[in-house]
């Protein structure tokens, strides 16, 4: 599938500035028959209550190919506390479990006030040092939704852009990607928001993630999604969902409608080459009884079986 008009004038406007971007910033594409050009992976995000070592084992017992970790107060890796040795760790603990970093997940809002932009760009920075750190040879995206509300759309949408051109000088300045994402709750709601929203910046430091679950509570076919954003993704998250925009009820992959076997045949004739990632919602994580083991290996199960009906085995 070869890319839109505006995505070519967009990589031809900034092949000169990239900052060290260019192989952040390429395409992950790739032709592959038969071994999926993707591989599976875990957030983290859903796997407070684990410490970090125990984390990663469970995932690689289980069978994922990577972990997305959690930059988010109250976690293991908060990037403020995450210090040199622990980083140190991590790499050997990777090395030794055999996973890699699929990604790094924060929180941020394009509609927050100035306080709280100049916090979220001394995030980007030392998110940008801590992917560079854990991952000097690929350093992962970061990727974040956007808040504010889905009426608000119309009053804050410019200024968000605004916003959005500092998080992408930082984050060309961190030499790392950003990977924004839409949300059925968020300003940002559908493909078309998200698209506007990155159109405005034309930075290579701002990319797109894809998770079709807020698309398909709106009933936003499948198709029209995924040809809209991934030619410009990096990331993918994945999860199930039932309900309706004003209420919804995210579920683990497999518990829900969306026809992952349909979804991989896609992403393979695409070439997509990152992770696709689980995201366990706090929806689900908070509840009583929630068990991260048990999420995560029925997650992987409900995974495994769609790409064994699409013919592809898993990619290392």
């Amino acid at each position: 599938m070869p890319p839109s008009p505006l995505s070519r004038r967009t990589f031809l406007r900034h092949t000169a500035a990239t900052l060290g971007l260019a192989a952040l910033g390429s395409p992950l594409r790739a032709e592959s028959k038969g071994t999926a050009t993707f591989g599976l992976g875990f957030t983290l995000y859903g796997m407070k209550s684990l410490p970090l070592d125990e984390a990663l084992t469970t995932c690689a017992q289980i069978g994922y190919n990577g972990v997305e970790l959690c930059l988010l107060d109250g976690y293991p890796t908060a990037a403020a506390q995450f210090g040199t040795a622990d980083r140190a760790k991590l790499r050997e603990s990777l090395a030794s479990v055999g996973l890699r970093i699929s990604g790094l997940m924060e929180n941020f809002s394009l509609g927050a006030d100035d306080a709280l932009q100049a916090k979220f760009l001394d995030r980007i920075k030392a998110a940008g040092q801590l992917a560079h750190d854990i991952s000097p040879d690929a350093p992962p995206p970061l990727e974040t939704v956007l808040g504010g509300k889905p009426a608000e759309w119309d009053q804050v949408k410019d200024r968000m852009a605004e916003h959005l051109h500092a998080w992408a000088k930082a984050a060309e300045e961190a030499k790392i990607v950003i990977a924004i994402k839409a949300h059925v709750m968020s300003a940002v709601q559908n493909p078309e928001r998200l698209l506007w929203l990155w159109s405005q910046v034309n930075s290579p430091a701002i990319q797109l993630t894809y998770d079709y679950s807020h698309f398909q509570v709106q009933n936003l076919p499948f198709d029209a999604t995924f040809d809209a954003i991934m030619p410009h993704a990096r990331f993918i998250h994945v999860k199930d969902v039932g309900g309706t925009p004003e209420k919804v009820k995210f579920l683990l992959p497999g518990e829900g409608t969306i026809d992952y076997v349909t979804y991989f045949k896609k992403l393979q004739e695409f070439g997509y080459r990152g992770d696709v990632v689980v995201e366990v919602s706090s929806m689900l994580f908070k509840q009583p009884g929630y068990d991260p083991k048990e999420a995560a290996h029925k997650s992987y199960t409900a995974l495994a079986a769609a790409l064994e009906k699409a013919g592809l085995t898993r990619r290392a």
